[in-house]
């Protein structure tokens, strides 16, 4: 697990480069009372969603349940 630290208006990008043609942003909007908005930017066909949701969506499909590779 990569872990990092952003300010109000930093941002994370991953993919974008060579061999990663998409690209999907991370930008911290917020902070208050401990708690932290996210925007996400990415192409409108990636699928963004908080895994909890993701973890339903794949037993629906009935695919089998792994978190997405880590990011090195």
């Amino acid at each position: 697990m990569l872990v990092l630290s952003r300010k109000n208006d930093e941002a994370v990008v991953v993919g974008g480069a060579a061999g990663f043609e998409r690209m999907i942003k991370i930008t911290v909007v917020g902070v208050k009372n401990g708690r932290v908005s996210l925007g996400f930017e990415a192409d409108a066909d990636v699928p963004v969603n908080r895994f909890e949701v993701w973890e339903r969506i794949c037993s629906e499909t009935r695919q089998p349940l792994q978190d997405p590779e880590p990011i090195a």
